[in-house]
């Protein structure tokens, strides 16, 4: 039997990105004429990607944003993300002991993540911690993306793991859903990006500190889950 594992989340999970790009947005919409915006209030949107951030902010400033400019943007946006990496983005207090919690059990682990996945390995290499994982699968991995289960099934198996004995932790309404969708219990933390109260959206467990997640705690939801009958494939680009 493959050993368990638990399957993280990114941004607004196990590590807080929104200070850098949240920089790498007012950088791009000052250099277009818009006023800068105040990291409270758009953290909240951080989750939802970089184009919709720059959806939301022309909106907000009563600016109109055709597609075209809104690739371009992005393409910035990106560029300079990517410049500062790691920049201010850190693991979540109690992240990194966590994972050594559960690796010191033999667990494996996994980031499923809607970042892009050169972006994703970018990131967690610029850490120093990308070779905690066993895979690392982004938005453009599969052919699908959460909340498709077939993207966190695909994680699964990359790893070397089974669906069957698997943990999703993660910080927003499409993490609890996909995982919800593939028959397999999630915890969702607190701390993250998510514009609703995670505790409204179902989860197994809510958390507010990686302190408490425990290898006890991932080792019963597992042993609780319903029988799951089929799964789709998750399919590559």
């Amino acid at each position: 039997m493959p050993p368990p594992i638990i399957v993280f989340d990114l941004d607004g999970t196990l590590i807080d990105t929104a200070p850098d790009l949240l920089d790498s947005l007012n950088h791009v919409i000052t250099a277009e004429g818009l006023a800068p915006v105040p990291p409270h209030e758009l953290r909240a949107h951080v989750g939802h990607g970089g184009r919709a951030m720059l959806q939301h902010v022309h909106a907000a400033q009563g600016r109109s944003l055709d597609e075209r400019t809104q690739e371009r943007l992005f393409d910035a946006f990106i560029d300079h993300y990517v410049a500062g990496m790691p920049g201010a983005s850190r693991p979540f207090d109690g992240a990194l002991a966590c994972m050594d919690r559960f690796a010191r059990q033999g667990w494996l682990m996994a980031v499923c993540t809607n970042k892009l996945d050169g972006l994703s390995r970018t990131l967690l290499t610029a850490l120093g911690i990308a070779d905690r994982f066993a895979a690392i699968c982004g938005a453009d991995t599969f052919a699908v993306r959460k909340p498709d289960p077939g993207h966190l099934f695909g994680t699964i198996d990359r790893a070397g793991g089974e669906a069957e004995n698997a943990v999703m932790v993660g910080d927003s309404r499409t993490d609890i859903d996909t995982a919800r969708a593939a028959g397999i219990p999630v915890v969702a933390v607190d701390f993250g990006y998510s514009t609703e109260p995670v505790k409204t959206l179902g989860p197994d467990r809510v958390i507010s500190h990686f302190d408490a997640l425990t290898v006890q705690m991932a080792r019963a939801l597992i042993n609780a889950r319903p029988v799951r009958t089929a799964r789709p494939a998750a399919g590559r680009r």
